[in-house]
């Protein structure tokens, strides 16, 4: 295989595998010789607390993607180089310091990833380097998918049905890592091993005790389990309370499993007739339908990688503000709204870092239509608190339950917190699990805790407003406010 460059370096960001890597498969395929490297990157390190689950995710996943690098080449000597700087100051000034005339990266349609990478690209041009990146995180990206008219799908039904249609084996061919003998052998002076959390300035958070598998060994654990179950998924995946979801979500943040992967194995007990495969599927074409609206309408980001309106006629809603709002919100992070199911869903993020996507829509809901308060709000927590947080999904899930959104459902759909109790968790296993202080309720009693006698809230040592709070509102009465606050948009919308 003839190279293009005598020397290359492969840039790992999102993609921490070394099998079905796109960029990867590419820098082995143009260059005599790879070096590769993974930046902690402090333009966005030291924007975060000192103890982040996903800083240790991805420390423990680099570990792993070390000595898969090392196996491949057959060379104890290859390997990460992993730096510990603002990347892009370092990614140009370790391509020269390594003689590469070529960087290669995965495609990161993201506000803040795509100004580094200018700046990257510039900086490596000056020395003669090329910049080439690749689509490795979606199967469809950016303008791949257009309507008949043109223009970039925003409703999700007919994109579903396009993506479906325009689906090909030949987009779900794994790239291989090939020929691995070109993956280079480290500088003497370059020869570290991945660097420890203290290292970075970090310390070591829950996620041992949380038993969440990192790196490409604990996504195929996590795919192997799941695909035991998928045939149920359509039927379990709405009960927080029950292993229904696959939970890999944070392994396709990271990248430690192919999309291509999971696809292929989602379409092909699809069309075999497994329901839940073909619901898993519909989940995963969701991604790619935000990751295209982010990529084709930036303005619902703006540089901070905050969301603004995808429907601007949505600006005149007026948000709840001040003292009160505040104390509000700040009930809503600490799981103290009195409204059970809202609260351990709330307890569940604060503690492990994820959240079952059905909670995801109903705290969504509940923050913006019975709170009334910003869903920009919402949204910064959960990219604060998530271990899989895309900001595509992030933002286009807190637009989808706010209703400023493309695709979004109408602002009169408001989801009832007791009923949805009611309804996902019936026996009050998920709600007992996070909230000890109302285990003792009966089912009945739980999710309206308010509601129910004083006998029962006597047996169960219940003191609502005492050891677990009153509501925060009575929904009914927030539903007519949030009817009220939307109807100033609605006109306009019109």
């Amino acid at each position: 295989m003839k190279s293009t460059y005598p020397a290359g370096l492969m840039w790992f960001r999102r993609d921490l595998r070394a099998q079905d890597n796109a960029a990867l498969c590419r820098a082995l395929e143009s260059c005599a010789q790879v070096h590769c490297t993974f930046v902690f990157d402090r333009a966005i390190l030291d924007t975060l607390p000192r103890r982040d689950r996903r800083v240790e995710f991805i420390r423990e996943s680099l570990a792993s993607l070390d000595s898969a690098l090392r196996r491949l080449a057959g060379k104890p000597h290859a390997g990460l180089i992993v730096r510990h700087a603002v990347a892009a100051d370092e990614i140009p000034r370790l391509a020269q310091e390594l003689g590469v005339l070529a960087v290669f990266a995965g495609h990161d349609d993201e506000p803040q990833a795509l100004a580094r990478d200018a700046t990257v690209r510039t900086s490596l041009a000056r020395s003669g380097t090329q910049f080439h990146t690749s689509k490795d995180h979606v199967i469809f990206e950016r303008r791949e998918l257009l309507s008949g008219a043109g223009t970039p799908y925003t409703v999700f039904t007919p994109y579903k049905r396009a993506w479906l249609a325009r689906l090909d084996l030949a987009r779900l061919q794994p790239h291989p890592a090939l020929p691995a003998q070109r993956l280079a052998i480290r500088p003497l002076a370059l020869r570290r091993e991945v660097p420890a959390l203290d290292e970075l300035g970090f310390e070591t958070t829950n996620l041992q005790e949380l038993d969440l598998p990192t790196g490409t060994e604990g996504a195929k654990r996590l795919l192997d389990e799941f695909l035991t179950r998928i045939d149920l998924y359509d039927r379990t995946r709405n009960f927080p309370a029950i292993k229904g979801p696959s939970y890999l979500g944070v392994h396709l943040r990271f990248g430690t499993v192919s999309i291509r992967e999971l696809v292929s194995h989602a379409h092909a007990l699809a069309v075999a007739g497994s329901e839940g495969a073909s619901t898993w599927l519909g989940e995963l074409i969701w991604r790619d339908f935000y990751a295209q609206i982010l990529a084709n309408f930036p303005h619902v980001a703006d540089e901070s990688g905050l969301g603004r309106n995808f429907k601007p006629a949505y600006d005149a809603i007026e948000w709840e503000e001040g003292p009160q709002a505040e104390a509000a919100f700040a009930a809503w992070c600490e799981g103290r709204t009195g409204y059970p199911l809202v609260d351990a869903a709330m307890a569940q993020i604060n503690h492990t870092g994820y959240m079952h996507n059905r909670l995801r829509m109903v705290v969504a809901s509940f923050l913006t239509k019975d709170l009334g308060i910003d869903w920009r709000r919402g949204e910064r927590y959960f990219a604060e608190k998530l271990n899989d947080y895309e900001l595509a999904s992030n933002n286009g899930g807190w637009q989808w339950a706010a209703s400023t959104g493309c695709d979004a459902q109408p602002y009169f759909r408001i989801f009832n917190p007791v009923s949805q109790s009611e309804k996902f968790d019936p026996d009050g296993k998920f709600i007992r699990r996070y909230l000890p202080a109302l285990a003792a309720l009966p089912a009945k009693a739980l999710h309206a805790p308010w509601e129910a006698s004083p006998a029962e809230l006597a047996g169960a040592g219940v003191e609502v407003g005492r050891n677990y709070p009153a509501p925060l509102v009575r929904h009914e009465q927030a539903r007519q406010r949030t009817l009220l606050r939307y109807a100033a948009a609605r006109g306009a919308l019109d």
